[in-house]
């Protein structure tokens, strides 16, 4: 097994994704996901997404900031669990700006409706089955299945981490 900073891992892991599902729990108890776009993913894992203030997601972060970010490509997945806090900043929403959003807030920045969305995450886990660690996990789950075993698993791998601390 390696030794590696698992909150590193996951910030390097995440960096390139460009867009993450958002799941909240609405005032009735049922959750919603939807894909949103990055605005800005910190290295300690916190992020910024851009939304509407009257969305239903805004709405649904106001009865319960409870939140849920997972991120998905071909051969890494993560799941985040933390908090999700509604910020009207105007300075941060002028640095966090994308053209790409005039299509929702045709405003540009200054759109009343802009607000961002900031997603504190106190857990997460991740299976990071990239490079040559995921056909290494590969060979060693094969291994364990023809052995009658479940493989080990190293923390380049799979690992859950708790932030914030």
């Amino acid at each position: 097994m390696t030794s590696i900073n698992a909150e590193e891992h996951l910030y390097e892991m995440l960096k390139d994704f460009s867009t993450a599902m958002l799941i909240t729990t609405d005032a009735d108890g049922f959750q919603n996901a939807r894909p949103m776009s990055i605005a800005e993913l910190k290295p300690d894992v916190a992020m910024y997404f851009s939304a509407q203030r009257g969305s239903p997601k805004v709405k649904a972060i106001a009865a319960n900031p409870a939140a849920l970010v997972t991120f998905q490509s071909a051969s890494e997945y993560a799941s985040l669990s933390g908090k999700a806090t509604i910020v009207n900043d105007r300075a941060l929403i002028e640095r966090l700006w994308s053209e790409s959003w005039r299509v929702w807030f045709p405003g540009g920045k200054e759109d009343p409706d802009l607000i961002l969305i900031r997603f504190d995450p106190s857990t997460a886990e991740y299976w990071d089955n990239s490079g040559a660690e995921g056909l290494k996990y590969m060979f060693e789950g094969l291994k364990a299945y023809l052995q009658g075993r479940q493989p080990a698993v190293d923390p380049e791998i799979n690992a859950k981490v708790t932030l914030g601390e």
